[in-house]
């Protein structure tokens, strides 16, 4: 049994380290995003930090192993996630973590991959390193959650946004023109979502109604928009939609249907469109063997956006974890949550989820769900 933590100093690090981890969210599929730091044992001084690159390499471990340089000898690595211990495109990071000189490894959470789990502790032990797991265990989870899903239930973490008025409605976009419900500062923060997204997903009906460009368009971050996802079905995008023009820029996935007219298709793929036929059910595409496709895509986290009908077909099928509810204020905040709730009930078995933020954004309302 691995010794469970009990110093503070591993708390402060830990919590160091998740951070780093945090920057890369969003940016390192189909890998994890991880964060090291190397720390002085005797000063608590932090030699190094690192996490998991745009791409998903270099790996945390890594990164932080070649900012210590020599100083890594003998001193204790903090890492979010197990360091993995099979070789792939890159040589395994417990490895490294060995050849460095490192005296002692501090792990927030095992690797459920079954190339890893557990086998880089235990080369670390065999090495002689000291191992202690469990730190910040739960803040680890969370942040590797897409990861995690993707190895043990073969679908991506799923996060909604809804964007409503104080009366719960969702109006319809006309003409392609979207009907704005929140302020920009609610806006600016669902962009912020989307860049911590790997995809973003919509239905076809979104398309006709918005003529969304689905990017990041927070300043600085262009880079950071996700592959963005139409389900169409047999109603395919327009070739002069906003979507299919900028496919070239931003890539563009869209699912079809048996069905679907084939010359359509050739004029999309013609404009940098990838078009990826799935299974249906009740004519639709079927949403578990999507999350399976998109997975096998190298997908961790996907953001669906759209409208009621696609929202509740995701909870219905059990594939919602998180849910982000933009809501215009009427009153105050506290009085918004029992409107969200209603909201949220709305999806499915209001059981399913519990709040787990409320905040101001703007002039508006956040609540977050979570799945319980």
């Amino acid at each position: 049994m691995l010794p469970l933590p009990t110093d503070t100093l591993d708390i402060d690090m830990m919590a160091i380290a998740l951070a780093m981890a945090e920057r890369g969210i969003g940016r390192t599929a189909p890998n994890p995003s991880v964060g090291a730091v190397i720390v002085d044992p005797a000063s608590g001084e932090v030699i190094a930090r690192g996490w998991t690159q745009p791409g998903g390499r270099p790996h945390a471990e890594t990164e932080a192993i070649a900012r210590a340089g020599a100083r890594a000898r003998g001193a204790t690595i903090y890492v979010t996630l197990e360091p993995c211990s099979h070789h792939g495109k890159t040589p395994p990071c417990a490895e490294a973590i060995i050849a460095a000189g490192l005296k002692r490894a501090v792990c927030a959470i095992l690797d459920p991959d079954p190339r890893v789990s557990g086998r880089g502790m235990r080369m670390l032990r065999t090495a002689g390193l000291e191992v202690t797991r469990g730190v910040l265990a739960e803040r680890a989870h969370r942040i590797t959650r897409g990861h995690i899903l993707r190895v043990t239930e073969r679908r991506p973490l799923v996060q909604l946004k809804l964007a409503l008025g104080s009366d719960g409605a969702v109006p319809r976009g006309e003409g392609g023109r979207p009907v704005w419900v929140t302020g920009a500062e609610a806006r600016a923060h669902g962009h912020l979502l989307r860049a911590r997204a790997d995809a973003i997903l919509v239905g076809s009906g979104t398309v006709g109604d918005d003529d969304p460009e689905l990017t990041c368009r927070l300043p600085g971050m262009a880079d950071r928009s996700p592959v963005r996802v139409v389900l169409a079905g047999r109603q395919l995008p327009s070739i002069d939609s906003k979507l299919v023009r900028s496919a070239r820029q931003t890539p563009l996935w869209i699912f079809t249907s048996a069905g679907a007219d084939p010359h359509a298709m050739s004029a999309l793929v013609e404009r940098g469109c990838r078009i990826l036929p799935t299974t249906t059910m009740d004519g639709r595409p079927w949403l578990p063997a999507v999350c399976e496709a998109l997975v096998a895509e190298g997908i961790t986290r996907l953001l669906v956006e759209g409208g009621p009908t696609l929202w509740r077909s995701f909870a219905m099928a059990g594939l919602v974890d998180e849910v982000y509810c933009y809501r215009g204020l009427s009153s105050d905040l506290v009085a918004g949550v029992a409107g969200a709730e209603r909201d949220i009930a709305a999806l499915g078995p209001a059981h399913a989820f519990e709040l787990a933020e409320t905040r101001h954004v703007g002039a508006d309302g956040l609540y977050v769900f979570h799945r319980k």
